[in-house]
């Protein structure tokens, strides 16, 4: 009991919550405080009045009506608006988290519920061994109305299902050790070794076995752009804490790659983030998330299988014995590299006859042509398409010219039927313009492809990397033959030990009988069957990357001006606007030809301004207008990055374009 005389004139009583982690119950602390006492001596107060003997470093105080923490100990309760009536707990910063990795499987780890989300995944992926970690971020996982919330929150408790992170590697370090010192290449200053040699065994490296079809079947669920956009709302505010949007201790999240960018995806240190991306990539083709071809499905069956077989084998794989180097010389090198820099793009040594490319091909113009497909005589130097009425009149005028730097290039491929067709998004004015190309076989589309991929980045095919990428195209068009490579016999399907219907989503598997889905599975297998394991994993998160669909978030949004929703397709270099009813996109902008973009927050609305004078503004239907605006500002953040950065970032940059206040 306090006296009368004890009360100051501008002192009063506050009662503080204190959660301790060796009790259920809260402890309800009474302090008697002024308005000018500071945070800090707040804190000092509450631990000499528990008398208790323990560990309150970690220990912050939580406002519950304002939902925000008071992490300024310098600042005075006046200072935050502290008044007697104010609900505070002194609680712990780090709490335990159940995350639900790409690969389906969950782990429980303490995070930080204090700091940004950022902060937070950034944190999980030092303990995980992923690089890169600005690529993912907390994903709510989705209400689905068919399961009952007390069965599945039964199952996903279940303590068989869950890694627990701490016991495995202890609080807050990480499945490696700090002191662990990695050897680099003299040449090209990267790490020496394979990331298995530098840390030891890491339980994420390996691939999960495929589910049985009876299982997967379940979690199929057809999915339209609405339920895409309603999925794509969970996504947690980069600039915010956990705690602050909602976020309790052991509720359960999925990490996810939420920007469809992967930087510097190098096989020698990134184990961990390749078998990642491969399982995120795998779900998404199974629970077709992302449509692809039947051809394409077979494809990725193949690379799944082949997966899996290197995967249960007990031989090691992409393990090579390597020379003992000098870590010190090795160092010196890296550290000369890194200072005098590298060429990647070195060009030809004779530059001064520029590679063309001059063929017939088969031209479509939407709303130009008459019909569907015409011949014409085309002629590809640096970084321009020019057609021409046939090879004699190529001296003359161009009917027309294409110019690719900026452009997005989309192939339109079906090796069974014969069909290579490129598909090419021109910048214009009021957004992006369509040309179709049709190429007569697999050596002429992969020439022509490769130019206009290195066009579109402003490169000609004066460099090194055309033939490269020349290469890399015919190899994913051999995948996808079922016909086996020159020299080497058809499958034996008696041999074959295999569930096809594990590899394809359900909708194919109930398209064909068993025998015949292992038939053709194993028919692409024998173009992919000499891939080490760690290059088919590669492959499969290429071909996943070169789908129409790749990387495109969809939300609901109304247009300024319009009277109806209409669906808004983000991606890493792009945004598309597609009519709800016809599902077919509208318009197009690239974001190179952004200038800027802001939110008014009142009326909750995105405005964006482009290139010669061409402005847009909307608002988000089905989430939040913050999901957006870090969506875009996230994609532009990320395109500033250079190889001779460092693991850490700008953060102040990426919560600037990323996080708005109201």
């Amino acid at each position: 009991m306090i006296t009368p005389a004890a009360y100051g004139h501008n002192s009063w009583e506050l009662t503080v919550q204190v959660d301790q982690r060796d009790k259920d119950d809260p402890l309800k602390i009474q302090v008697q405080v002024k308005g000018d006492l500071h945070i800090g001596g707040l804190m000092l107060k509450l631990v000499e009045e528990i008398k208790t003997p323990h560990n309150w470093s970690d220990h912050a105080l939580w406002w519950e009506k304002r939902n925000c923490w008071l992490l300024k100990n310098h600042w005075t309760l006046d200072k935050y608006g502290v008044q007697a009536d104010a609900d505070l707990r002194f609680t712990p910063q780090h709490k335990p988290l159940c995350l639900q990795l790409p690969n389906m499987k969950t782990i429980k780890s303490t995070v930080s519920f204090s700091s940004v989300v950022f902060k937070s995944v950034e944190e999980i992926c030092r303990a995980l061994n992923i690089r890169r970690s600005e690529e993912l971020s907390f994903l709510r996982p989705p209400d689905d109305p068919k399961k009952k919330k007390k069965k599945d929150k039964s199952k996903f408790h279940a303590e068989d299902d869950i890694i627990d992170m701490d016991s495995i590697s202890g609080p807050g370090n990480s499945l490696y050790s700090k002191t662990m010192t990695a050897t680099y290449d003299p040449e090209n200053g990267t790490p020496a070794s394979a990331t298995s040699l530098w840390f030891g065994e890491n339980p994420l490296t390996s691939s999960q076995p495929n589910l049985p079809p009876e299982e997967l079947a379940k979690m199929y669920q057809p999915l339209s752009m609405e339920d895409k956009a309603a999925i794509n709302a969970g996504w947690l505010d980069s600039s915010r804490s956990l705690m602050e949007q909602g976020v309790q201790e052991n509720d359960r999240l999925l990490l996810r790659f939420k920007y469809h960018c992967f930087f510097d995806l190098n096989p020698k240190y990134d184990a961990v983030r390749i078998t990642q991306l491969y399982e995120q990539a795998r779900w998404a083709i199974l629970l077709e998330e992302i449509e692809c071809t039947e051809e394409e499905m077979l494809m990725f069956a193949s690379l799944q299988y082949h997966i899996c077989k290197l995967t249960m084998s007990t031989k090691p794989v992409d393990i090579v014995d390597e020379p003992d180097i000098d870590e010190v010389d090795a160092a010196l090198s890296h550290l000369e590299t890194t200072l005098q820099g590298k060429n990647t793009d070195r060009v030809l040594e004779d530059i001064t006859d520029v590679p063309m490319l001059k063929d017939t091909l088969k031209l479509y113009r939407p709303k130009r042509l008459l019909k569907p497909f015409k011949d014409y005589w085309f002629v590809f130097k640096d970084t321009t398409i020019s057609y021409y009425k046939n090879e004699e009149s190529a001296k003359k005028e161009p009917i027309e010219q294409f110019h690719l730097r900026g452009s997005e290039v989309v192939p339109d491929v079906n090796v069974t039927e014969k069909r290579f067709g490129i598909k090419l998004l021109l910048p214009a004015a009021d957004g992006m313009s369509e040309v179709y190309f049709r190429c007569d076989n697999e050596t002429q589309y992969a020439k022509w492809k490769a130019a206009c991929i290195l066009a579109s980045k402003g490169k000609t095919m004066a460099y090194s990397s055309y033939s490269t990428e020349v290469k890399n195209i015919q190899s994913f068009l051999q995948m996808k033959s079922l016909a086996p490579p020159p020299g080497q016999a058809a499958p034996e399907m008696e041999s074959m030990d295999m569930n096809a219907e594990c590899f394809v989503s359900p909708r194919y598997a109930k398209k064909y009988k068993s025998k015949q889905l292992a038939t053709r599975i194993l028919e692409v297998h024998h173009n992919i069957s000499m891939l080490s394991l760690i290059d088919a994993k590669m492959r499969f998160i290429q071909a996943w990357q070169t789908l129409p669909e790749f990387g495109i978030k969809y939300y609901i949004v109304r247009f300024k001006g319009c009277k109806k929703d209409e669906i808004l397709g983000i991606s890493y270099n792009r945004l598309i606007r597609i009519d709800m009813s016809t599902r077919l996109p509208v318009t197009t902008w690239r974001f190179s030809n952004m200038k800027q973009w802001n939110v008014n927050w009142e009326i909750k609305q995105v405005a964006i301004e482009f290139d010669e004078s061409v402005s847009i503004a909307f608002s988000c239907q089905s989430c939040d207008c913050r999901v957006v605006h870090e969506y875009i500002g996230g994609y532009i953040f990320l395109s500033t990055r250079s190889k001779d950065q460092n693991e850490t970032l700008d953060e102040e940059l990426f919560r600037k374009l990323t996080g708005g206040q109201e």
